[in-house]
């Protein structure tokens, strides 16, 4: 059985779903303007939401810091550049193929 956790690199802003230590797929993503940075840290993901509409995109997964997911965009020009108010954008069709394999509960390591 798998046991995924994610890794999302703001340097290069690339979201990594790992299967142990193993990289089994990379999303480019949108990540936090200069005044409204992601956050890095540990977090888990906490909850799921489809179609939370607006900016929200398709799907939307909250994470254990309040406020803050990783979540689909209506506006697919912004994946790879600093845009959003701190969350992880991704495109839509990124965002619900990660949802499908990663559980409530999954660990999400966010780092600089």
């Amino acid at each position: 059985m798998a046991v995924y956790r994610i890794i999302v690199d703001l340097s290069d802003r690339m979201l990594h779903l790992l299967d142990g230590n193993v990289v089994v797929n990379s999303y480019p993503v949108g990540i936090g303007k200069m005044v409204t940075q992601t956050p890095s840290g540990e977090y888990k993901i906490i909850n799921k939401q489809e179609n939370p509409g607006g900016p929200f995109g398709v799907l939307w997964m909250g994470l254990s810091k309040p406020h803050y997911g990783i979540h689909g965009t209506n506006d697919p020009s912004s994946i790879g550049r600093m845009v959003s108010h701190g969350c992880i954008r991704m495109y839509n069709e990124d965002v619900l193929a990660l949802s499908n394999l990663v559980p409530v509960g999954t660990r999400v390591t966010i780092r600089p």
